[in-house]
Protein backbone atom coordinates (compact mmCIF):
# COMPACT_ATOMS: atom_id res chain seq x y z
CA UNK A 1 0.00 0.00 0.00
CA UNK A 2 1.33 3.51 -0.92
CA UNK A 3 1.27 6.12 1.76
CA UNK A 4 -0.40 8.17 -1.17
CA UNK A 5 -3.65 5.66 -0.91
CA UNK A 6 -4.80 6.14 2.77
CA UNK A 7 -8.31 4.49 3.62
CA UNK A 8 -10.92 7.38 4.61
CA UNK A 9 -13.30 6.61 7.18
CA UNK A 10 -16.88 7.40 6.46
CA UNK A 11 -17.55 9.54 9.38
CA UNK A 12 -16.75 11.55 12.01
CA UNK A 13 -15.15 15.30 12.10
CA UNK A 14 -13.41 16.86 9.83
CA UNK A 15 -9.71 17.10 10.92
CA UNK A 16 -8.90 20.89 11.85
CA UNK A 17 -6.85 22.81 9.86
CA UNK A 18 -4.69 23.98 12.50
CA UNK A 19 -4.95 21.91 15.29
CA UNK A 20 -3.89 23.33 18.90
CA UNK A 21 -1.21 20.29 19.64
CA UNK A 22 0.62 22.13 22.40
CA UNK A 23 -0.33 22.04 25.86
CA UNK A 24 0.70 23.77 29.31
CA UNK A 25 0.09 23.87 32.67
CA UNK A 26 0.40 26.55 35.21
CA UNK A 27 0.32 26.38 39.02
CA UNK A 28 -1.48 28.86 41.16
CA UNK A 29 -1.15 29.83 44.74
CA UNK A 30 -4.72 30.50 46.57
CA UNK A 31 -4.31 34.07 45.80
CA UNK A 32 -3.33 33.96 42.57
CA UNK A 33 -6.62 31.07 41.79
CA UNK A 34 -8.47 34.27 43.74
CA UNK A 35 -7.10 36.90 41.11
CA UNK A 36 -7.23 34.79 37.98
CA UNK A 37 -11.04 34.35 38.84
CA UNK A 38 -11.76 37.78 39.33
CA UNK A 39 -10.66 38.97 36.34
CA UNK A 40 -12.25 35.61 34.54
CA UNK A 41 -15.30 36.58 35.55
CA UNK A 42 -14.67 40.56 34.97
CA UNK A 43 -13.78 39.65 31.38
CA UNK A 44 -17.39 37.74 30.43
CA UNK A 45 -15.87 34.80 28.94
CA UNK A 46 -17.35 31.86 29.17
CA UNK A 47 -13.84 29.84 28.27
CA UNK A 48 -10.91 29.50 30.42
CA UNK A 49 -8.56 28.83 27.66
CA UNK A 50 -9.55 31.32 25.80
CA UNK A 51 -8.97 34.26 28.20
CA UNK A 52 -5.58 32.71 29.18
CA UNK A 53 -4.89 33.12 25.27
CA UNK A 54 -6.12 36.59 25.20
CA UNK A 55 -4.15 37.36 28.41
CA UNK A 56 -1.21 35.92 26.73
CA UNK A 57 -1.12 38.01 23.33
CA UNK A 58 -2.51 41.07 25.00
CA UNK A 59 -5.75 41.24 23.49
CA UNK A 60 -7.98 43.45 24.37
CA UNK A 61 -10.52 42.25 27.07
CA UNK A 62 -13.79 43.89 27.15
CA UNK A 63 -15.11 44.51 30.76
CA UNK A 64 -18.91 45.48 30.91
CA UNK A 65 -20.32 45.98 34.71
CA UNK A 66 -23.92 45.51 35.24
CA UNK A 67 -25.69 47.25 37.42
CA UNK A 68 -28.38 44.51 38.92
CA UNK A 69 -30.05 47.64 40.42
CA UNK A 70 -30.66 48.99 37.52
CA UNK A 71 -31.56 45.77 35.66
CA UNK A 72 -34.34 45.15 38.15
CA UNK A 73 -35.59 48.63 37.76
CA UNK A 74 -35.74 48.39 34.12
CA UNK A 75 -37.97 45.52 33.99
CA UNK A 76 -39.83 46.59 36.61
CA UNK A 77 -41.01 49.83 34.86
CA UNK A 78 -41.30 47.86 31.64
CA UNK A 79 -43.50 45.60 33.37
CA UNK A 80 -45.52 48.59 34.94
CA UNK A 81 -45.61 50.33 31.93
CA UNK A 82 -47.67 47.60 30.89
CA UNK A 83 -50.09 47.61 33.31
CA UNK A 84 -50.55 51.55 33.14
CA UNK A 85 -51.79 50.42 29.26
CA UNK A 86 -54.33 47.46 30.65
CA UNK A 87 -55.17 50.52 32.67
CA UNK A 88 -56.42 52.73 30.15
CA UNK A 89 -58.42 49.97 28.52
CA UNK A 90 -60.33 48.72 31.67
CA UNK A 91 -60.86 52.89 31.60
CA UNK A 92 -62.35 52.76 28.44
CA UNK A 93 -64.41 49.72 29.07
CA UNK A 94 -65.62 51.11 32.45
CA UNK A 95 -66.77 54.47 31.47
CA UNK A 96 -68.99 52.38 28.13
CA UNK A 97 -70.62 50.00 31.66
CA UNK A 98 -71.27 53.20 33.93
CA UNK A 99 -73.21 55.10 31.45
CA UNK A 100 -75.18 51.78 29.98
CA UNK A 101 -75.84 50.50 33.40
CA UNK A 102 -76.48 53.20 35.78
CA UNK A 103 -78.75 56.60 35.65
CA UNK A 104 -77.58 59.92 34.39
CA UNK A 105 -76.57 60.77 38.36
CA UNK A 106 -75.21 57.79 39.72
CA UNK A 107 -73.10 57.32 36.32
CA UNK A 108 -71.41 61.03 36.73
CA UNK A 109 -70.83 60.41 40.57
CA UNK A 110 -69.07 57.42 39.59
CA UNK A 111 -67.32 59.45 36.63
CA UNK A 112 -66.03 61.36 39.30
CA UNK A 113 -64.77 59.40 41.54
CA UNK A 114 -62.69 58.03 38.22
CA UNK A 115 -61.89 61.13 37.62
CA UNK A 116 -59.91 62.20 41.00
CA UNK A 117 -58.25 58.58 40.28
CA UNK A 118 -57.51 59.29 37.08
CA UNK A 119 -55.92 62.42 37.57
CA UNK A 120 -53.78 60.66 40.34
CA UNK A 121 -52.23 58.05 37.41
CA UNK A 122 -51.94 61.15 35.37
CA UNK A 123 -49.37 62.46 38.45
CA UNK A 124 -47.84 58.73 38.89
CA UNK A 125 -46.92 58.96 35.30
CA UNK A 126 -44.89 62.29 35.02
CA UNK A 127 -43.20 61.13 37.99
CA UNK A 128 -42.17 58.21 35.92
CA UNK A 129 -41.22 59.80 32.76
CA UNK A 130 -38.96 62.00 35.04
CA UNK A 131 -37.37 58.64 37.16
CA UNK A 132 -37.05 56.90 33.09
CA UNK A 133 -35.02 60.20 32.17
CA UNK A 134 -33.08 60.11 35.08
CA UNK A 135 -32.22 56.64 34.00
CA UNK A 136 -31.56 57.28 31.05
CA UNK A 137 -29.00 59.82 31.37
CA UNK A 138 -27.30 57.56 34.35
CA UNK A 139 -27.37 54.46 32.12
CA UNK A 140 -27.36 53.31 28.54
CA UNK A 141 -29.49 50.22 27.03
CA UNK A 142 -28.47 48.28 24.38
CA UNK A 143 -30.60 46.89 21.76
CA UNK A 144 -30.20 43.16 23.05
CA UNK A 145 -31.70 44.69 26.79
CA UNK A 146 -28.78 44.65 28.29
CA UNK A 147 -28.42 48.19 31.00
CA UNK A 148 -24.85 49.25 31.24
CA UNK A 149 -23.63 52.10 32.85
CA UNK A 150 -22.41 54.77 30.66
CA UNK A 151 -19.37 55.58 32.80
CA UNK A 152 -17.97 52.22 33.43
CA UNK A 153 -18.18 50.56 30.08
CA UNK A 154 -14.72 50.39 28.97
CA UNK A 155 -12.02 48.27 27.24
CA UNK A 156 -9.11 47.38 29.52
CA UNK A 157 -6.51 45.58 29.19
CA UNK A 158 -6.19 43.14 32.25
CA UNK A 159 -2.68 43.02 32.76
CA UNK A 160 -0.98 42.50 36.13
Amino acid sequence: MTPEKKYQSIGGRKPKADPAVFRYTINFNAAEHNEFLTRFERSGMDVKAHFITSCIFEREIKVVKIDKAAMDYYMRLTTFHAQFRAIGTNYNQVTKALKATFTEKKALAFLYKLEKATLELVKLQHEIITLTEEFKAKFSISENGKINQKSSIENQKLTK
